[in-house]
């Protein structure tokens, strides 16, 4: 990891889980500051706005700007107005994110004609007849979007199950596959280093630019198929079987956030 010099954070089980700080990391986001790295986050997060998520950040003690956040709403609303320009699309989720869905006209499930089925993030929000209504909309010819598919995120109270589940119900029951617009595709971390306008080099070991998760598959294997090193903390969601079960093998294995400064300083 010759050269880096942005570092790209997930934020839910990297910096806080149910928005509480993980011990060290506003210290450790204060001194990648400090020592002159450009900092990205990024996330699946669904049930906050970019706004929202700095706000609770910062409650957090972690001070983010807004134009450093780079969310899948974000990413999906660039997304939709490039291959969907003015499609109707129904939204599953939990939460409010319709301020970072600028250009997405948004539907109810009484419309005719739904272009989109848009999925979010699960929740309490998110129930049977949600999800029907969704399946209803595919097998009347619409367009499976998903911001992320996670099959879980991380709270205070333990794994929670995420809309990554449904997803998976929906296209075995409608024989369609989702375009998944948030981690871990492609063009989710294209679009950031396009932003940053960063380079991955022609090899891994001479990136400027290292991904820090606690998904193995979304956050290190995501980056990883983008040519950008990554690393995994043993915090979150973070599970020995399942880094194991990925087959992803990540650039570095730390304890948590607030050991990164002392490794990518240690790099330079």
């Amino acid at each position: 990891m010759r050269g880096v010099r942005w570092v790209l954070l997930d934020i839910d089980g990297v910096l806080t889980v149910s928005w509480r700080p993980i011990p060290g990391a506003p210290e450790a986001v204060s001194r990648l500051r400090a020592a002159g790295f450009g900092l990205a986050f990024l996330t699946n997060t669904t049930s906050a706005t970019r706004a929202r998520i700095v706000e609770r950040l910062a409650g957090a003690g972690i001070e983010v700007d807004a134009d450093e956040v780079f969310t899948a709403p974000r990413a999906t609303a660039a997304y939709l107005r490039t291959h969907h320009p003015g499609a109707r699309c129904l939204l599953v989720n939990s939460g409010s994110v319709e301020e970072d869905l600028a250009g997405v006209r948004l539907v109810g499930p009484d419309v005719e004609g739904i272009d989109v089925v848009l999925t979010g993030g699960a929740g309490p929000e998110v129930g049977y007849p949600e999800i029907n209504a969704a399946f209803q909309a595919l097998e009347a010819g619409a367009a499976l979007v998903a911001m992320h598919r996670n099959l879980q995120w991380q709270t205070d109270a333990g794994l929670q199950l995420d809309m990554g589940a449904f997803l998976v119900g929906l296209e075995q029951a409608t024989g369609r596959e989702a375009t998944v617009v948030g981690k871990p595709s492609n063009a989710f971390f294209e679009a950031v280093l396009g932003e940053l306008r960063v380079s991955t080099g022609e090899d891994r070991a001479d990136s400027e630019v290292i991904m820090v998760g606690d998904d193995v598959e979304a956050d290190v294997g995501g980056a990883q198929r983008c040519g950008i090193p990554a690393v995994l903390v043993r915090t979150g969601k973070y599970r020995e079987d399942a880094l194991r079960r990925s087959g992803v093998l990540p650039t570095h294995v730390i304890d948590s956030i607030a050991d990164l400064p002392r490794l990518v300083t240690a790099t330079r």
